[in-house]
């Protein structure tokens, strides 16, 4: 049987990386096996539920190429369904109505020294019922649970999940206001959209049993679940903001591209059983199998998300890259031609984690450097080196008019003749032309930005930095 899953988030935050991960899981289970990945908005809690939330869910999941199948269910339009099966309930006694007030159940918490619901209403009269109902009580409606044995699931991942009925009292599955909870509407729903297999984070699994309560209930066939390790912080605590865990779109705007995000999630709690680290999206569906989730808490690894990032962008397209880097930032490079700015692609992708990194990195590819570190100049300033830039400086005027290489072997004749090592040559090279100490090959970006521009880069910072400095 090919699977039905289905993602549920609530629109009640920002889309973040356990966002995310849930959404992918599902979508490569989905599609290695040949069957639907579905898109569900749990949107009924008025209060919380912000529209917002809903269209940058939707982006996000656009954004990381992870597309629905099917028309989006919103929880929100399906009232009438899940009063139909309310009623179900009711009429059937596996559910009924409780007036207890907050004062009262309060009053049972204190003397029994629980919060489990003692079932004061759970076998009062029809007409007692009534009673409530004429005097226009409010009430809630409780599901009927089991009062003894036990009950238990296999999970896919956890294996054989197990509870005393005892420790679940019977639950509420509409509030007074008349809404329904999670638990019911979550039943419902799966059942309606015909899922097979109910995938999410390990953070549900309280909510299971009763949900299984609730199917038993309504008779409903019942779906294999799978519960998915949470993500932590280095520290070992739930992941959040001071983890580095931020919205999904503050990574896209740092530059992050979604095959990077998508492959680093896969392996927060998953692996492919080989040694593969860098994988696209089809790849992971063509490896992925749930039986490879591990149970442990997976550990969130920025410095790990930053070099796999750094993979994708070296192996992705130039061209590729600067339509990304566009947009991002509408006018990086529009003051030179569009092959040059794909040649300063290609020369800072292999030292650039992210877009946004590669387009700070760029800056002396299109500007002249203004002013300098001090640490920077601390670092390659000597004795000499005014007198080493002076000499590099008429060996750049010369270069103008030899050939291409010109000026790379005569940078290695002069540390030859002077017995300098290439570092103390190069290093204020470099200070000079790009205004720090580190980047692709200095004659590369020399080849790229000009002998003229190069030699004009140098003769201002001999006068800016020859008297300070001397």
């Amino acid at each position: 049987m090919k699977p039905r899953v289905r993602f549920a988030p609530s629109p009640t935050g920002e889309p973040h990386l356990g966002f995310a991960r849930t959404a992918l899981y599902n979508f490569l289970f989905a599609k290695s096996r040949g069957g639907k990945f579905l898109l569900r908005i749990e949107d009924t809690d008025r209060e919380r539920s912000k529209k917002d939330y809903q269209e940058k869910m939707l982006s996000a999941l656009r954004w990381l190429g992870i597309v629905w199948d099917e028309e989006v269910v919103y929880q929100s339009k399906r009232s009438a369904i899940y009063s139909k099966h309310i009623q179900l309930l009711l009429e059937t006694g596996k559910a009924y109505r409780c007036f207890a007030s907050k004062d009262e159940l309060q009053k049972v918490r204190k003397e029994t020294n629980s919060y489990l619901y003692d079932g004061m209403w759970r076998n009062k009269s029809d007409e007692e019922v009534k009673e409530q109902l004429k005097k226009d009580t409010a009430f809630t409606v409780r599901l009927k649970t089991p009062r003894s044995g036990r009950s238990y699931f296999e999970d896919i991942i956890y294996g054989d999940i197990k509870v005393l009925n005892d420790e679940i009292d019977d639950f509420i599955i509409v509030r007074s206001d008349g809404s329904p909870v999670y638990n019911l509407t979550n039943v419902i729903d799966d059942n309606h959209m015909k899922i097979s297999h109910v995938i999410r984070g390990e953070d549900h699994l309280s909510n299971t049993i009763k949900q299984l309560f609730i199917y038993k209930a309504l008779n409903l066939k019942v779906p294999q679940f799978a519960h998915l390790p949470m993500i932590l912080g280095e520290d070992r605590k739930r992941l959040s903001k001071r983890h580095g865990a931020k919205g999904l779109s503050s990574y896209r705007d740092e530059g992050y591209q979604p095959e990077a995000i998508i492959n680093y999630l896969a392996y927060l709690g998953w692996n492919p059983g080989t040694n593969e680290e860098i994988m696209d999206l089809p790849k992971l569906v063509s490896k992925f199998d749930l039986s490879r989730v591990q149970k442990k808490s997976a550990i969130f690894d920025l410095k790990k998300l930053n070099w796999i990032s750094s993979q994708h962008l070296v192996a992705q397209a130039n061209k590729e890259i600067f339509n990304s880097v566009r947009i991002l930032h509408p006018n990086w490079g529009v003051t030179r031609s569009d092959n040059y700015c794909l040649k300063v692609i290609k020369l800072l992708k292999p030292r650039s984690d992210t877009i946004l990194q590669l387009v700070d990195l760029s800056d002396y590819f299109f500007s002249d450097p203004k002013e300098f570190s001090d640490k920077d100049i601390k670092v390659v300033w000597g004795r000499d080196t005014l007198q080493i830039m002076s000499d590099l400086l008429k060996i750049l005027e010369h270069a103008k008019e030899k050939e291409e290489n010109y000026f790379e072997k005569e940078i290695g004749l002069y540390t030859k003749q002077k017995e300098m090592s290439f570092g103390l040559v190069i290093k204020p090279l470099r200070l000079a032309i790009c205004g720090n100490t580190s980047g692709p090959s200095i004659y590369d970006i020399i080849k790229l930005i000009g002998i003229e521009t190069s030699a004009n880069r140098l003769k201002y910072a001999i006068e800016a930095l020859r008297y300070d400095y001397v």
